[in-house]
């Protein structure tokens, strides 16, 4: 098995691509900068630069490769950056893959995504669009749908500590009762691996969540907890944190963009569809766990 991993770099895809090689899984991935090549270069993965963008690099990187994990995402831009790099983005590595005989696609999609949803926000839009192409692909394939991922490098996790450490008020945005269901980065990365091969999963698309549902509420209390921190907490309305959104949204390094705010005020964010749990198998870190392991 050789593995083509587009998002290789990110957040996510590094979990990923550590956890291939920990399988010793043969795997090369796209790569934009030499920066990023070097270090997964440093994990054993094989660099090929490009772009998803670019369809005549994503066929070279693809070339004898057997399998595929598709990654690449965006979450900030205009509608026709998410058009470029997702959805175009997923056709291009599609037709690579068709064209290297890749034997199974692997997509990562997100928890939420659905008919309603697909109209709120281009990143929803684009996701549903990818979960269709690849459906409708002729490739066999699994759609994983994760929820909020934790992890100690990236991801949101480590906005909400810092929330929590230097601030003695923690806005909460919403209500705070919508509920979530947050599953840790390894445990993302194990589940994206063991959909390579395994039969069961084979054309199908799961929800991916961890052991725990919570509400935003009891995340902050409990991250608290964790921390030791005794804080106060006050809720922020959703339509003022999306002003608020707009206006800082460009600038480098803020915490969230106007379609982010919608997003989390689009109601629960759990499992509803097929539970990749019971399929996959896998041990799923507690959220206690993952707080005490990011704190």
């Amino acid at each position: 098995m050789k593995v083509f991993v587009t998002g290789g770099s990110g957040f996510v895809g590094s979990a990923v691509v550590r956890e291939l090689r920990a399988r010793g899984i043969e795997t090369r991935a796209l790569v934009r900068s030499v920066r990023n090549a070097e270090r997964l270069e440093r994990l054993g993965v094989e660099a090929a630069f490009g772009d998803v963008a670019d369809a005549d690099s994503v066929l070279a990187a693809a070339r004898g490769c057997t399998h595929a994990v598709h990654l690449v995402a965006i979450i900030r831009g205009r509608d026709a950056d998410f058009e470029r790099v997702m959805v175009e983005g997923t056709r291009n590595v599609i037709a690579a893959a068709r064209a290297a005989g890749v034997q199974r696609f692997v997509q990562m999609s997100a928890l939420g995504v659905d008919e309603h949803t697909r109209t709120l926000t281009p990143y929803f839009a684009a996701k549903w669009q990818m979960e269709r192409d690849v459906s409708a692909s002729g490739l066999e394939h699994v759609i994983l749908r994760p929820s909020f991922v934790f992890g100690t490098t990236g991801g949101v996790l480590p906005t909400f500590v810092r929330q929590v450490r230097f601030s003695p008020v923690v806005a909460i945005i919403g209500s705070g009762t919508a509920r979530f269901q947050p599953v840790w980065a390894d445990d993302v990365a194990a589940c994206f691996a063991a959909a390579l091969d395994l039969p069961e999963a084979a054309n199908g698309t799961f929800d991916l969540g961890g052991p725990d549902v919570v509400t935003w509420d009891e995340l902050y209390h409990r991250l608290a907890r964790t921390m030791g921190r005794q804080r106060v907490f006050v809720h922020v309305p959703a339509g003022l944190a999306r002003a608020g959104a707009r206006l800082t949204e460009w600038i480098p390094g803020s915490p969230l963009s106007a379609d982010q705010v919608t997003m989390l005020e689009s109601g629960d964010n759990v499992v509803r569809g097929r539970d990749a749990a019971p399929t996959f198998r896998l041990p799923l870190v507690p959220l206690d766990e993952q707080l005490r392991r990011a704190v």
